[in-house]
């Protein structure tokens, strides 16, 4: 299947027809300028144009939409009667197309308009998800990629997630001059990774996932263990930009409107709308918010609890053997370097936790457990270094993504049904 850059195609022209959004006028928050005085830049993480259109102010500059907030809002049917124009446009081009093909055709028009719409409305940048199939895919990842950038290349962002074939797919795309943001990190080491080989724009940390496994798990209250880790990845990106590359930190998955000011001077927040209000409704002082990034932020655990053995402590601490290697793939040509070579560079180094190689059962059980790797299934294994815990958290949430795009899916295939046009 053809997925290069086409911007007079039919798809193309049905992905932009019709995209007509009033431009939100937004005032300025003093809180939130106070925010961009101390260096970080606020994104808001909704694909709901409504419920973002509510906060937003003068000081936001980009949306951020991923599998799951998509198809939140393709289950409401706003494009149940455009998915089968989408899908005849697709065939336009490709004659034949059908199945999955089909859908993920589909699925990527889906995403490209209804980022176009937050554009529109909100005169900012979006990030859009590249479909869960390509990820282990570094071919089909960039020639998506670049879609999206043809589409709107002055405000689209492509997300990208954790996986040896994605960290590939990153560098290409970027050396493009593709703005990527890299997902699903949960840790400064698996940032080091993404910063030295991917070279994005952007990383992240998950932050909020981590505190809720610590507490949910009963090994401590989990508060500052998902700052702890944002943090560290912060100075370390910081350390690398001062080496010249690009990478800057995201804090994701925020939980509390709290994490907003404790950990303020981060590079960006992306924040839900709900911990956006929670913040505005402690009615904070704009001069009690502060430079957070130089603290020490340290978890209590519970009696007993080693933190070492369960994983805790490679969320924050970064070898520098574990740094040479990533220097290394780093300086390899992104035009040959394939997501294998990574993988036997990282295994035979002493790394292969961070990128481990599983069977299907493992995979299986990941995706059985949601977002969170279930702690009884993988403990031997963090322990003895075969899997890291930020790695299973990584691949956890890359399942639970592939679960609620397949919900998108489903119902991509049930508008084309009632269409009378096969999937």
């Amino acid at each position: 299947m053809d997925t290069s850059p086409r911007p007079d195609s039919p798809l193309t022209q049905v992905i932009r027809d019709g995209v007509s959004e009033a431009r939100i006028t937004a005032s300025s928050q003093p809180c939130w300028t106070r925010l961009r005085e101390l260096g970080t830049e606020l994104w808001l993480d909704t694909g709901d144009l409504e419920a973002a259109a509510e906060l937003w102010s003068a000081e936001f500059t980009a949306l951020t939409t991923n599998n799951t907030l998509l198809n939140a809002e393709i289950q409401k049917g706003l494009y149940d009667a455009w998915i089968p124009e989408a899908a005849e446009a697709a065939r336009a081009e490709e004659p034949g197309l059908e199945g999955q093909d089909l859908v993920l055709e589909v699925a990527f028009a889906l995403n490209a308009r209804h980022g176009l719409r937050l554009v529109q409305r909100f005169g900012a940048d979006v990030s859009v998800e590249l479909h869960t199939d390509l990820a282990e895919d570094t071919e089909r990842s960039v020639a998506y990629g670049l879609r999206y950038h043809a589409l709107c290349p002055e405000h689209f962002i492509v997300k990208v997630p954790l996986t040896a074939a994605g960290l590939v797919a990153a560098r290409r795309l970027a050396e493009t001059g593709v703005r990527v943001n890299f997902t699903l990190g949960f840790s400064a080491r698996e940032n080091a990774l993404i910063a030295h080989v991917a070279r994005p724009a952007w990383a992240n940390v998950f932050m909020g996932r981590l505190n809720a496994w610590v507490a949910g798990e009963g090994l401590g209250d989990g508060a500052w263990v998902g700052e702890r880790a944002t943090l560290a990845s912060q100075a370390l990106l910081r350390r690398l930009r001062a080496q010249g590359l690009p990478t800057r930190q995201i804090g994701a998955s925020m939980r509390s409107g709290e994490q907003v000011s404790t950990l303020a001077g981060l590079d960006v927040y992306t924040m839900p709308v709900n911990v956006a209000q929670e913040f505005l409704a402690g009615n904070p002082a704009p001069e009690s918010l502060q430079d957070r990034t130089g603290e020490d932020y340290r978890p209590q655990f519970a009696a007993g609890v080693d933190p070492r053995a369960e994983g805790l402590e490679d969320l924050w601490q970064t070898p520098e053997a574990f740094l040479e290697v990533c220097a290394g793939l780093g300086e390899r040509d992104p035009a040959s370097l394939s997501a294998e070579e990574i993988l036997e560079s990282l295994h035979g180094a002493g790394f292969g936790a961070v990128l481990p190689r599983l069977g299907e059962a493992e995979h299986a059980a990941l995706r059985a457990g949601g977002k969170l790797p279930e702690r009884a299934r993988w403990r031997e294994a963090v322990t003895r270094g075969e899997a890291g815990l930020d790695a299973l958290f990584t691949l956890a949430g890359l399942h639970a993504f592939s679960q609620d795009q397949e919900a998108l899916d489903r119902r991509i295939a049930n508008a084309l049904a009632e269409a009378g046009l096969r999937s």
